[in-house]
């Protein structure tokens, strides 16, 4: 038994020799490499400290509109003469052991594949300062081992032959900010007009926020968004002893005042097209942010830019001047926002969803809010078209007929009234038709319609077409009472051009690198969401908004900019006492218009109120007074008959007055006018043949006074 227990004893002391000797041979190995490795970053000498590439963004006809440049709004500042809050603020959210690695830290590498598990974490990610100054440099974004092991030397080399704040410098004076500007001056002078030295712990923190994501964390897109961030890092700086909690915290209370002083040369054509652009580079494209700020790449956008300066230029020309007022810069933000009027147009090409036109403001150089895409307003009429829809999906055609005059209704099961208007008051104080209420854009129409049908039915219906806004269940819903943007409106409207079909707005084709590789390329998405015979309808009926012989108790909403268009087109106005819309197409472009103030202030119905629809009616007929007058095309299934307009039965020569009006097959009217005439002219509706209609407006009578 001794023997075997000294054997085995040898055996384990023989082991355990070999395994020292290994490990110590591997030690000298690893040793031996590194020192290697740092030898050859340091004889390959200092890398040149220079910019990476510009990226363009192209037009649908791949002309440049605009250019993201890694050099334009920079102003290198030395290393002690900028505040020693964004040196803190970035390495705590960015690199908090960058004095004490080579440029790379493994510790951190094998961390952030945990950290980047936990959703909405305070993970820093794998890459040190050091390692995102090389990439910005010298490399493309690829997530392959080369371009790792590349970034490995270039960041050795980088730490073997420069000083620690000569990287920290370059670095600072290098990343991308947003809104064209580079490096922490220009970002400095954008943001808040002020050397990048005398910023405040509450600026350094929110401007240390933004390179992580420039579109996504720029307090000029998204303020709560931009403000969590800062405050993330305020708590960073604090974990890590940069400042006190009473200093993070009286740095989160401080309310921040923007400037916004530089902008990008680079945006030329469509300021607020490009940053939807920028900003679906990472969102829809799924680029990195990184990848995006180090240049060099080919965005081919849907922006027609001959489209897109005609836009502008309607815009300039319609819109009143600025006034003398509100050009006090003693005024707030706040008071501006309601003194100067603001407009947005949308402009998309309905067989794609390809957006060919965006402008969000009046001035991108004063404003760069979009309002065309986070504006969120009452919709006003231009939302009836999606009620009428579900009216004639549920058993209505344009010859039905309800009585418009000023009505009480009972809503909520009774424990509330509902007393819409007419605009001017206006009122036929008669049965009028479906064609009718939509030309005038009777309210009393509208929500008996609604009534009847149900608000889920209309819901149903604007979902289908691309409303994505909350909407209420409410009996004003019928007159547009929900918030929504101008895109989606516009959006909305497509499937009435296109025979049905809901199309997603495309902004990017296509995203090419420096040596021609394809990032990402987008098709056109569509999907069949009305019926075709029904969509056709509607557009007829929209026709009439633009019709004067449609003449009875109120002129056509649209009669005033009418002999502006010479084409067929369709469409429908809106207004709310804050704003006014414009809504119109043509089978290869539907556009929409908003005009109103930032703020909920009251415009004028008269002046201001029509500015929305001569912006739409000019733009429309210049953007396409070199395309075909297409006209929209007839499903099958569909029949045309010589219509009264008022009365809705077939026209006679009772009531000759008629205007050629579409139904499904089978649901067209049958009968003539009657034969008596009131003595002006005028039709008379017979009782026995509007037998529906009457008692519907009976139940009204009943329930709604």
């Amino acid at each position: 038994m001794e023997v075997i227990m000294n054997r085995r004893n040898k055996r384990r002391r023989s082991l355990l020799r070999l395994f020292f000797r290994l490990f110590l041979l591997g030690l000298v190995l690893a040793l031996g490499g590194a020192v290697a490795l740092m030898s050859y970053a340091k004889m390959q000498g200092p890398p040149p400290l220079s910019v990476a590439q510009t990226t363009e963004y192209l037009a649908v006809d791949d002309s440049t509109i605009g250019e993201s440049h890694r050099g334009q709004n920079r102003y290198f500042v030395p290393f002690n003469d900028i505040s020693p809050y964004v040196v803190d603020a970035t390495l705590a959210i960015e690199d908090r052991k960058f004095y004490d690695h080579l440029g790379f830290d493994p510790t951190r590498i094998g961390g952030a594949i945990v950290a980047n598990l936990r959703s909405g974490s305070r993970s820093q990610g794998a890459s040190t300062i050091t390692q995102q100054y090389a990439r910005n440099l010298y490399l493309s974004h690829d997530k392959t081992w080369v371009r790792k092991w590349n970034e490995l030397i270039y960041s050795l080399r980088l730490e073997m032959n420069y000083e620690k704040e000569q990287i920290l410098e370059g670095y600072l004076n290098t990343i991308y900010y947003g809104h064209g500007a580079y490096g922490i001056e220009a970002a400095s002078h954008y943001f808040f007009d002020k050397d990048s030295k005398d910023l405040t712990l509450a600026e350094a923190s929110m401007l240390a926020g933004i390179p992580k994501g420039p579109s996504y964390y720029s307090p000029n897109f998204d303020e709560p968004r931009a403000k969590a961030r800062q405050e993330l890092i305020l708590d960073a700086m604090v974990e890590v002893g940069s400042v006190s909690r009473t200093e993070a915290e009286e740095a989160k209370a401080e309310v921040l005042v923007y400037q916004n002083k530089e902008l990008v040369s680079g945006l030329q054509i469509g300021p607020y097209f490009q940053d939807i652009v920028e900003a679906q580079l990472i969102e829809e494209a799924g680029i990195e942010p990184a990848r995006i700020e180090a240049g060099g790449l080919k965005v081919h956008t849907t922006l027609d830019a001959d489209m897109q300066q005609k836009a502008e230029k309607w815009v300039a020309r319609e819109m009143p001047p600025v006034p003398v007022a509100a050009q006090n810069k003693a005024l707030t933000d706040a008071e501006r926002a309601t003194m100067i009027l603001q407009t947005s147009l949308v402009a998309i090409d309905p067989r794609t969803g390809d957006v060919r036109a965006l402008v969000g403001g009046r001035d991108y150089s004063e404003s760069p809010y979009n309002r065309a895409t986070h504006a969120h307003r009452q919709a006003g009429s231009t939302f009836k078209p999606f009620l009428y829809y579900a009216a004639l999906e549920n058993g209505s055609t344009p010859a039905s007929t309800l009585l418009s005059e000023p009505t009480q209704f009972q809503i909520d099961e009774g424990r509330a009234i509902y007393s819409p208007s007419n605009f001017g008051n206006n009122y036929a104080n008669d049965f009028i038709t479906l064609l009718q209420a939509i030309a005038f854009s009777d309210n009393i129409y509208a929500v008996k319609s609604l009534l009847v049908l149900g608000a889920e039915k209309l819901i149903d219906v604007a979902e289908r077409v691309g409303i994505i806004s909350p909407l209420p269940e409410t009996a004003s819903l019928a007159l547009g009472s929900a918030d929504v943007t101008l895109l989606e409106m516009v959006n909305g409207y497509s499937p009435f051009a296109n025979g049905g079909q809901k199309v997603k707005p495309r902004f990017i084709r296509k995203v090419v690198d420096l040596n021609g590789r394809v990032l990402y390329e987008s098709e056109p998405e569509k999907e069949q969401v009305l019926d075709p015979k029904l969509a056709f309808i509607m557009t007829d009926l929209m026709t009439g908004m633009f019709d004067p012989s449609l003449n009875a108790h109120a002129g056509v909403t649209g009669g005033s900019v009418a002999h502006l268009v010479n084409r067929p087109v369709a469409g429908k106005s809106g207004s709310t006492p804050q704003d006014s819309w414009m809504i119109g197409y043509t089978p290869q472009l539907v556009t929409g218009v908003w005009v109103g103030y930032d703020k909920a202030t009251p415009i004028d119905q008269r002046t201001e109120g029509q500015i929305s629809k001569k912006i739409w009616a000019n733009f429309t007929e210049d953007a396409l007074k070199n395309e075909l007058k297409l006209p929209f095309q007839k499903p099958r299934g569909v029949v045309a008959v010589e219509m009264n307009p008022q009365s809705g039965y077939l026209a006679s020569e009772t009531c000759p007055k008629s205007r050629t009006t579409y139904f499904i097959a089978g649901t067209e009217p049958t009968k003539t006018c009657p034969e008596t005439a009131n003595a002006d002219g005028t039709d008379v509706i017979d009782e026995e043949a509007h037998e529906e209609e009457r008692l519907i407006d009976k139940f009204f009578k009943w329930f709604g006074h």
